[in-house]
């Protein structure tokens, strides 16, 4: 849609769907509210989705400013299937700030429902902005109470997650707590939402939402699953996130090997075998490192043609973005790598020497053992 405050906000194609779910709900309540209206009714709902997401937006900036304030970078923000997401890329570095974070977003929502309140108190009752104002105002307060829920991964659960940790000294302890707290408020929604919708003197066709049981149960389901996978996806990053200091590029590295640009590829080989390392780094006659000798070069070459193949031609010229310094780890590492994408990268001490050459191929691996929790050492052999 464009950027704000520099930060790109996307709509997913989910969005669409949901909209026009909007349209024909709410166009059919809009039947029996102003009847005289018409099919005009469908043009008014479509303008409700759309101002209801715009009201999901503000929800969402109010998080993106927050963290950018505390100096936190913000990817994007993208409104989808139900509701929206900012998508933060480092956790808060104290408990208060996370509460805080967590806590801005339902702000604002109640602040808006409280504006379009005041907007049904100057409009007529019956009328088209009258059911607009109160629609709007319902459907805040309804973002805003359950954004509050206390369970991962719902601003409440954040907001729990930066309680216990506040009192446990431990943000794992907080995320641990807010995330099952999560997966117990998912199977809640799960039964509570039909039951609750099914209350008062309904028949079995009608529900307290104005649709089908068939229907209620379909979006408890939906909305249990969303919250289940969110609190499960919050567990899993933080226990990455505790796992990620061990990914340093050191450990990672590859022992190498320097040679000129006009050695042949079978000599360097075997000058690399001798020296038990993996990679090899062309050089100036100055020992100043210029290019990276590809793997997957090397394993194209077939054998007898290595002894009349100068390195020189399998290899990559250096940039500056494929210079890692040795000391860079966890996700300063995966950042950096992010940002200038190689399949190889030449490791630099802080002297400017040779560390050796880090390959993404160790270091994906090194990344899916993080994530499985796998122990031991993640250093290619």
């Amino acid at each position: 849609m464009g950027r704000i405050f520099k930060v790109p906000v996307y709509v997913a194609p989910s969005w669409f769907l949901v909209a026009a779910l909007i349209t024909w709900f709410f166009g059919n309540q809009l039947e029996r509210v102003l009847p005289e209206i018409g099919n005009a009714r469908y043009l008014v709902a479509l303008f409700f989705a759309v101002a209801f997401y715009a009201s999901v937006l503000v929800h969402e900036l109010a998080h993106t400013v927050a963290a950018l304030r505390f100096g936190l970078p913000v990817r994007r923000i993208q409104l989808q299937f139900f509701g929206g997401v900012s998508e933060i890329e480092k956790d808060s570095p104290t408990p208060g700030r996370e509460f805080t974070l967590a806590f801005v977003g339902p702000l604002l929502s109640l602040v808006l429902a409280g504006v379009f309140y005041l907007g049904m108190l100057v409009t007529e009752a019956g009328t088209v902005p009258g059911v607009l104002c109160a629609g709007l105002m319902l459907s805040n307060l309804i973002v805003a109470v359950f954004n509050l829920l206390p369970g991962m991964p719902l601003d409440g659960g954040r907001m729990l997650r930066a309680v216990i940790w506040k009192i446990s000294g431990r943000p794992m302890t907080g995320t641990v707590v807010a995330a099952w707290a999560g997966r117990v408020l998912a199977v809640v929604v799960l039964v509570g939402f039909p039951l609750a919708t099914h209350t008062g003197g309904f028949t079995d066709r009608e529900s307290f939402t104005g649709v089908d049981s068939l229907t209620d149960g379909l979006l408890a389901a939906i909305l249990a699953a969303i919250i289940w996978t969110g609190a499960g996806n919050s567990l899993r990053m933080a226990r990455l996130r505790e796992r990620l200091p061990a990914l340093t590029a050191t450990a990672l590295t590859r022992r190498a090997v320097p040679v000129p640009p006009d050695s042949p590829l079978s000599e360097a080989l075997r000058r690399a075998n001798d020296a038990g390392a993996r990679a090899l780094v062309v050089v100036d006659p100055d020992g100043t490192p210029r290019a990276l000798v590809r793997e997957a070069a090397i394993a194209a070459v077939p054998q007898h043609r290595r002894p009349w193949e100068p390195v020189g031609g399998l290899a990559q010229e250096l940039t500056d973005g494929m210079r890692v310094p040795a000391d860079l780890a966890g996700e300063d590492l995966l950042n950096h790598l992010r940002a200038n994408p190689s399949s190889e990268y030449l490791v630099v001490e802080a002297t400017g020497e040779i560390y050796g050459v880090l390959s993404t191929a160790d270091v994906e691996r090194a990344f899916v053992a993080a994530m499985s929790g796998q122990g031991g050492s993640a250093a290619p052999s």
